[in-house]
């Protein structure tokens, strides 16, 4: 058996064989089972893309009619579930409340039948339609005020936006955020879905491999980009900041929220969609004032980092997207759970395939043979370590 260098964070080391998307950074080109995303994202719905990344294909007129008609049945919580968030602290962010309701789900439907396509299919159904349910229901919970019960006559987009608001959404509003939620669906092995599969190799309930990719997907360098972006753009203020704010993260070499990508050395393609869904919204319902900022952030970023492949991805237009949308800010990252719950559930369909447990080794870097010491003569490891400092 032969060993790889040592990479952190695995990078560039294949993990799994999978057939569900492909990704060409040098071209940004990000397709899924095959299909380009620009293509999905013209013609096809949320709904049916996740139908197509987990099974396999695009689905005929009757079995997305019936996918479509189970998830609406769904949508409802159970009232226990209802019950233990009301015990939430309001301060919490929505993830950690996210992912806690994934994990209870598990109690309710702890049966764990993995080689039953029935079960699978179920649990798919559970987890697509009732995640949106939770991040609507917590959101107006932490406020004081009762959760808003699903509406069956509207679609899968339109009925999340309704039970922010109990009001009907525009049209326009709703298909827009059924696109963004399509862009987000899928990413190859990313951090979370990394997690996912990880949980999902130890034959766990699929409640706790989607608990489990929620909880990663919470960090700033994965999921909680977007909501830092627009904390960034609050920050700059106005276009004649940027230059200065930009010298300032170079000067610094601190991260620039929304920019650059471990694989991407273009464009983000989702980020070019998004950015073109944001024209759309603002031409109908007004400019966001953080807009302005934003283009000259990418135009300042391109010039002067373009050349070290840094350019914006999914998270920087996103925010814009959302925010427009009346979507507050610490929603944001639960919004990408809802949309990504599609890809971690075809990842864990296809890895219960062909399984096998992860167990991946390490290069060991610390001592061997060390003596043991009686208490009386140690030393703190806190000395130890401000001698190691001193000396070192």
């Amino acid at each position: 058996m032969t060993f790889c260098e040592y990479r952190p964070g695995l990078e560039g080391i294949p993990a799994t064989q999978s057939s569900i998307s492909f990704v060409d950074g040098q071209n940004g080109i990000l397709e899924y089972r095959g299909i380009n995303v620009e293509e999905l994202a013209q013609h096809s719905t949320f709904l049916e893309t996740s139908y197509l990344l987990i099974w396999g294909g695009l689905p005929t007129q009757e079995e997305l009619d019936e996918f479509e008609h189970e998830i609406r049945f769904h949508r409802r919580l159970k009232y226990r579930i209802r019950d233990m968030m009301k015990c939430f602290p309001e301060s919490g962010h929505p993830m950690d409340a996210l992912q806690a309701c994934a994990a209870a789900l598990g109690l309710f439907y702890s049966r764990r039948a993995l080689d039953n396509p029935a079960y699978i299919r179920a649990a798919v159904v559970r987890l697509l339609a009732k995640i949106p349910t939770m991040v609507a229901a917590f959101q107006l919970m932490r406020k004081g005020n009762d959760p808003i019960q699903p509406r069956d006559d509207l679609d899968y987009a339109g009925n999340f936006l309704y039970m922010l608001t109990e009001q009907e959404p525009d049209p326009l509003a709703a298909r827009i955020f059924d696109i963004c939620l399509l862009l987000h669906a899928e990413h190859t092995i990313n951090a979370s879905t990394f997690s996912a599969m990880v949980t999902a190799s130890t034959l766990t309930d699929p409640y706790g491999v989607i608990a489990s990719a929620v909880g990663t997907l919470a960090g700033p360098l994965h999921g909680g980009a977007n909501e830092e972006v627009i904390f960034m753009l609050e920050e700059i203020g106005s276009v004649d900041n940027v230059e200065a704010y930009l010298d300032k993260c170079l000067q610094q070499k601190t991260k620039i929220m929304g920019f650059g990508h471990r694989v991407y050395k273009v464009k983000d393609p989702r980020a070019s969609i998004l950015q073109q869904l944001a024209e759309q919204l603002f031409e109908k319902f007004g400019r966001d004032e953080y807009y302005d900022i934003a283009l000259a952030m990418e135009q300042s970023v391109s010039e002067r980092l373009g050349h070290k492949g840094i350019y914006p991805n999914v998270d920087f237009y996103s925010g814009l997207v959302y925010r427009k949308l009346g979507i507050p800010t610490d929603l944001f990252t639960p919004v990408f759970a809802i949309a990504r719950t599609a890809g971690w559930l075809a990842h864990w369909k296809e890895q219960l395939g062909e399984n096998r447990i992860f167990r991946p080794t390490q290069i060991y870097t610390g001592p061997r043979n060390a003596p043991y010491i009686s208490v009386e003569k140690r030393q703190s490891v806190q000395d130890q370590a401000l001698i190691g400092f001193v000396t070192g």
